[in-house]
């Protein structure tokens, strides 16, 4: 009787192997042809790539910093170039209907816009900035113009965009080719508060908040300030209507709306991020055991005119070259590319995007500060 049992055993565990075989042949032969080669072949090739990109970064790593800021000057302007050229072909030459003639443009005016790029740059590379703060500098000093020949001379919001990008383009690329990200815009692991960084949600709102500085200033401007600044020192200008009709925070203007949302993200880039990811320094303690009564006059003054924590003075430093790019980059912008446009007329409306700038960043130091 046992040996029936194992008789039986066996007959089935004999039975079953083939079973488990045919269906482990079926699964194979299901499977695509060359799948594990071609599995291994793909993680081959992405390794190799990801070691030639980390050989090609330790490659410019070891370069000369003037090398590699010159280079990075140079693919700027070379990027520029071409997509001002690929824009303009595309659009088949809308923008040149608004533009001063090609001889201003290229002569003394044309030199100034040169030397204010490279000035960006220069700028940017003496500061340690890094690509996102590239972008939204160059956002802020090109988009008001932007918005002025999108909205009141008729350029199509596309086309006026793109021109819009390539500057945005330019100026990112280079600095994050040859200039690491810095640890707030990465989101580093050690960096203060990254809990805030990486936030989606504070990240909404700050860039709304933002945004909504922006049309604030914009819509009380068209109200009060810009109708007469336009018809007298903007000639030639097709409308002046989306100044005097406009409705608050943009309602009824999709363009107004688009352009205030990335005026509102650039200028958190800029100022919030790498405000709330800046650490507490040995300075900001000097400065909080600061006794009035003990210190000398030049301590005294020193304290009084800088003496604040290394967190706002971040702030204040990058709402001041907010200020500074958005007025002179707005004012050449208009003066000086612009057919029709004063001096005067591009000086006010510099300022009004300055104003929105400068509420924008102490508001963003008060969020950050809370």
């Amino acid at each position: 009787m046992t040996r029936a049992k194992e008789a039986a055993a066996e007959a089935v565990t004999a039975a079953a192997v083939p079973v488990d075989a045919s269906a482990a042949a079926a699964v194979a032969a299901a499977a695509p042809a060359g799948t594990a080669e071609e599995s291994s072949s793909s993680s081959g090739e992405t390794g190799e790539s990801k070691k030639l990109l980390s050989g090609c970064a330790a490659a410019v790593a070891q370069l000369p910093g003037a090398v590699q800021f010159a280079l990075a000057v140079v693919l700027s302007f070379a990027l520029q170039e071409l997509g001002r050229v690929v824009v303009g072909r595309a659009s088949e030459g809308e923008v040149g209907g608004i533009l001063r003639e090609a001889d201003s443009r290229m002569g003394r005016g044309g030199f100034v816009l040169v030397a204010w790029r490279l000035f960006t740059l220069v700028l940017g590379w003496l500061g340690d900035y890094d690509g996102y703060d590239l972008a939204a500098l160059a956002l802020l000093s090109h988009g008001p113009a932007t918005f002025l020949v999108s909205v009141f001379y008729g350029i199509r919001t596309l086309i006026a965009g793109a021109y819009l990008a390539v500057e945005v383009v330019s100026a990112f690329v280079p600095f994050l080719l040859f200039r690491q990200l810095s640890g707030a815009h990465s989101a580093a692991p050690g960096i203060p508060n990254r809990d805030i960084v990486v936030d989606r949600g504070i990240q909404a709102l700050t860039s709304a908040q933002s945004a909504l500085v922006y049309s604030v200033v914009v819509f009380l401007a068209g109200r009060y300030l810009l109708p007469d600044v336009l018809v007298l020192y903007f000639e030639g200008i097709p409308t002046i209507t989306p100044a005097a009709d406009a409705a608050f925070l943009g309602f009824g203007n999709a363009t107004t709306q688009l352009f205030s949302l990335l005026f509102g993200l650039a200028a958190r880039t800029f100022i919030f991020t790498p405000l709330v990811a800046t650490a507490r320094t040995a300075e900001d303690e000097r400065n909080a055991e600061f006794n009035p009564v003990s210190a000398t006059l030049a301590q005294t003054v020193a304290w009084n005119l800088w003496g604040y924590t290394t967190r706002t003075k971040v702030s204040l430093v990058r709402t001041a070259v907010a200020m500074l790019v958005t007025a002179v980059g707005t004012y050449l912008d208009t003066a000086l590319a612009i057919k029709g446009v004063e001096p005067y007329g591009a000086a006010v409306y510099a300022a009004v995007w300055v104003t929105a700038a400068l509420v924008t960043g102490l508001s963003l130091r008060y969020v950050g500060s809370v």
